[in-house]
């Protein structure tokens, strides 16, 4: 695939005022990655903090991916430069960062991932330039890779309108178990005082113009198409193992 293009396309959906909507992947097999890779997402982020994906895969599960074009992303296990330098390195075309609080925070994982001059990410030879035979053509993506910052406390919403104010932010995305928790209602997602929070996030990204996502974690079309007219536009749509367990129960068979 032409993972810039592919880049592009997904910036400029979101920046137009439109959607993107990708998958999640834990279980760290190809053959999973190139099923959702043909399954229609935008892009595909595998899972670094809770699932069970190595470093050492992120190639294959890229590739696998990449057959579908579908983006590959990654979401961090934590925002540390050796983490966005392994997963941009590998080929993802952007990352998804967990627990940003603070604006100073992301500006600093952003110039972790983007090569001088643009930003202090390491230059050399990897998967992503086919070991520099596009060393030059990947210039250019490795300036600007996708950057969605996960809001995933409540302190998070208190530094909310300088983090929309980061330059190189293409989205937010609310990690609902994640706040739910920090605000002592993990889970509780009808309880009004999340229901408020959530108000308060996507009221403050549609002023400052930039895209507010979600995590659609139950494999349902209606749950979905309700995040989508709540305003939502970069939606994660369920789980690998969610959408297997969606199917895996054995069927009641009279006389069985």
């Amino acid at each position: 695939m032409n993972r810039l293009n592919a880049i592009r396309r997904i910036r400029e959906q979101l920046r137009s005022g439109g959607h993107s909507i990708g998958s999640w992947m834990q279980i760290p097999h190809p053959s999973i990655a190139e099923i959702l890779g043909q399954a229609g997402y935008d892009w595909v982020a595998f899972d670094l903090e809770h699932g069970a994906i190595a470093v050492s895969q992120l190639p294959d599960l890229c590739r696998a991916l990449e057959l579908g074009d579908t983006l590959p992303m990654v979401r961090l296990a934590q925002g540390h430069p050796k983490d966005c330098k392994q997963a941009l390195d590998a080929g993802a075309g952007g990352v998804i960062v967990p627990m940003v609080e603070t604006a100073k925070q992301l500006e600093l994982i952003r110039d972790a991932c983007r090569w001088p001059p643009a930003g202090r990410r390491g230059v050399g030879f990897s998967r992503a330039n086919l070991f520099g035979k596009h060393f030059e053509a990947y210039r250019e993506e490795a300036q600007a890779p996708l950057l969605i910052a996960m809001i995933e406390h409540h302190r998070a919403i208190d530094d909310l309108e300088s983090i929309l104010q980061v330059e190189g932010l293409d989205a937010i995305l609310v990690g609902p178990y994640d706040l739910s928790a920090s605000m002592n209602l993990t889970a509780q997602f009808t309880h009004p005082d999340f229901v408020a929070a959530l108000a308060r996030i996507n009221s403050l990204a549609r002023q400052y113009k930039v895209a507010c996502g979600i995590h659609v974690v139950a494999a349902s079309p209606e749950q979905l198409r309700e995040r989508l007219q709540e305003g939502y536009r970069f939606i994660a749509y369920s789980i690998d193992a969610v959408f297997l367990q969606s199917v895996v129960t054995r069927p009641t068979v009279p006389g069985a």
